[in-house]
């Protein structure tokens, strides 16, 4: 209990807040609700801290996957969660649920898609197209949720706007979305050595215009990237992201990292770092705050984040090269 507890607060406290009230970035949602925490099983809420969320910032934390957890860590906390929210159970049924997808979708537009996206792909609001989340949910979980809600987020109880029927349309339709999904571990690439920390050591120094003295535009970088400037970029989102993808010459130095540990290797002259994560800034903020407490001064922070870099087109790799 006191691993699990220990492990929450390093990994899960940046996203889902210190006692689990949710909201703290990426609208990630209560652990303390008893309409999530009363319906989703354990291996569920294990699987979906093991492998994450795909195309989200819910990375998976599962060592298979490049994360820092065991499996037998990641059951402890699921189990800690579960007993931390103090709810009973609910089982509810394994079997499908029918309804009209069109009068699903058509519902889906009207009550739905300002929140969790047109194409459910989430924006203040969960993805719920998410391939992941759609490999372990069963249609009553959904049907359950879309009825009752969430307590302490905007999600609203339906089953007082919406008939069974209507609900069951609905189901239907979020269901329909399941794109198939597979948690194969991948093949890991080796992680960078000090030598290599240094994005063109032989580039010039950038020219960088900060916002609130922190924040960079991530135009600004992709410019100094092109032009072959010298710098560091920091990963900071969990290493299992940065085995997924990342930027070019990024190396991952995860914000759940120890104080003495996070300049390990780094350079400290008048090098520029610039570190990023999806949020977009609460993780990259962490460890840019323990870098300048260390006393590095050309410190910062992609402003637009991950998710914005790929969505301008800019360059990412990913996975070891064949």
């Amino acid at each position: 209990m006191d691993r699990a507890a220990q492990n929450y607060q390093k990994y899960c406290t940046l996203c889902h807040g210190a006692d689990r009230e949710g909201g703290a970035a990426d609208y990630a949602p209560s652990l303390k609700s008893k309409s999530l925490m009363s319906t989703m099983p354990l291996n569920f809420l294990a699987s979906s801290i093991g492998f994450g969320r795909p195309n989200t910032a819910m990375a998976p934390y599962l060592a298979d996957s490049g994360g820092p957890l065991s499996m037998r860590e990641i059951f402890t906390l699921a189990s800690w969660l579960k007993y931390k929210a103090g709810h009973e159970t609910i089982e509810l049924s394994m079997d499908p649920i029918e309804g009209d997808l069109k009068t699903g979708a058509n519902l889906f537009t009207q009550k739905c898609a300002e929140c969790h996206g047109k194409k459910a792909e989430g924006i203040t609001a969960p993805a719920l197209a998410n391939p992941a989340f759609l490999a372990f949910a069963t249609d009553a979980y959904i049907k359950y949720a879309i009825g009752n809600g969430r307590e302490e987020t905007e999600m609203i109880a339906f089953k007082k706007q919406l008939s069974d029927e209507q609900m069951n349309d609905l189901t239907a339709y979020i269901r329909s979305l399941t794109s198939g999904w597979s948690p194969e571990p991948r093949e890991l690439s080796p992680y960078p050595e000090p030598k290599d920390y240094v994005s063109n050591p032989a580039g010039a120094q950038p020219d960088f215009s900060l916002k609130q003295d922190r924040y960079v535009p991530m135009e600004q970088v992709a410019q100094a990237l092109k032009a072959k400037n010298r710098m560091v970029l920091l990963d900071t989102r969990t290493s299992s992201e940065w085995h997924n993808a990342h930027i070019p010459g990024a190396i991952p130095i995860p914000y759940y990292i120890s104080e003495d540990k996070v300049a390990k290797g780094l350079p400290k002259d008048d090098t520029w770092i610039i570190a990023y994560c999806s949020c977009p800034h609460a993780a990259s903020d962490k460890v840019i705050d323990m870098l300048r407490k260390k006393g590095y001064k050309n410190t910062a922070v992609i402003d637009e984040g991950f998710f914005n870099w790929i969505n301008a087109g800019h360059p990412i790799i990913g996975g070891t090269p064949k």
